[in-house]
């Protein structure tokens, strides 16, 4: 199935919990949803904004 903005949302919290209890300090990552899954990238960067604003959590985006 194709993610939808709210399972993407949901799932970015989920990294974020598990960075915060696991001492993540940094993410390396592509433009997840964007690609076949045709998630718009501006949503889904302001989407990463908002869960990881209040950490001091490095995310690192890559792109083709």
């Amino acid at each position: 199935h194709k993610p939808t903005y709210e399972n993407m949302r949901k799932s970015l919290e989920a990294m974020k919990a598990h960075c915060l209890n696991n001492g993540v300090t940094d993410i390396s990552m592509p433009r997840i949803g964007c690609g076949l899954d045709r998630l718009d990238w501006n949503k889904v960067s302001a989407m990463l904004g908002e869960v990881f604003e209040d950490t001091d959590i490095k995310i690192t985006v890559y792109s083709l």
